[in-house]
């Protein structure tokens, strides 16, 4: 895991506002201040969205807004497991090296597993951060968060920063689990020509494959069921923390 994802996954936010929840019924709060005063996290993603059109080239924009296209009409959004289906079971390491399965940690309760394309990846960084921010309310909720990237885990980590993750941060390499869950695409050929001079996807994921994992949130419920599936082909869309906890209390 590269060093601008490691940042901010040791900050913890120390007076999250937890979820009220006054009665014991099952249904979904009806607003986001029912559930959380955390803030929006699309709102932040599209302040990035807003500094990149501001930054880059007329040619960058169109190129990615033309990637995007093709991701949505290469099948992959379909082949995606969606609500409903069951989850494949699988084992990853994480970042200490340690075999996490998925099995495992569904016996303490549902899990909510979020797909990230790579440290490399602003939207991704900013995802995340809004998670760990929210991580309080994920466990009062009895859900578990953890993060999949198709990553190598990064030798760089001293032995403090390993041992202090505040979620589990499993390395996917090669893909093989993305594939099962049908996450997988190929980058298109314009988009990894422009990726070229800016990003060296080979040696963050130790393959020349230029396949990545669409930015997916399932909550996984303990009988392997996925109860809650966010799939888009935008990687500046993100499931909003608010929403999965919504989800994991309505599973209690």
């Amino acid at each position: 895991m590269i060093r601008v994802l490691v940042s901010f996954m040791f900050v913890l936010i120390a007076a999250v506002v937890l979820m009220q929840c006054g009665n014991a019924e099952k249904e979904l709060p009806k607003t986001i201040s029912e559930v959380s005063t955390l803030p929006s996290l699309q709102a932040l993603l599209d302040a990035k969205k807003a500094d990149f059109a501001n930054m880059a080239s007329d040619e960058m924009k169109q190129v990615f807004e033309d990637g995007l296209k093709k991701v949505a009409s290469s099948g992959v959004l379909e082949s995606a497991l969606s609500k409903g289906d069951k989850a494949p079971d699988f084992e990853l390491p994480n970042a200490k090296g340690q075999m996490v399965s998925l099995s495992k940690l569904l016996k303490s309760g549902p899990v909510v597993l979020t797909w990230y394309r790579g440290g490399w990846c602003p939207y991704c960084n900013i995802q995340l951060n809004a998670y760990n921010q929210a991580l309080s309310e994920f466990k009062a909720a009895n859900g578990q968060l953890v993060a999949v990237s198709p990553e190598i885990p990064d030798s760089s980590l001293s032995t403090s920063e390993r041992n202090n993750l505040n979620f589990e941060v499993l390395s996917d390499n090669n893909n093989d689990v993305a594939k099962q869950f049908g996450l997988v695409y190929t980058l298109p050929e314009s988009v990894a020509k422009m990726f070229s001079g800016m990003i060296d996807l080979e040696a963050y994921n130790n393959n020349s494959s230029n396949q990545l994992p669409l930015a997916v949130t399932y909550i996984i419920d303990k009988d392997m069921t996925i109860q809650y599936a966010f799939i888009d082909a935008d990687y500046k869309k993100r499931a909003e923390p608010t929403e999965l906890i919504a989800v994991l209390n309505s599973l209690k």
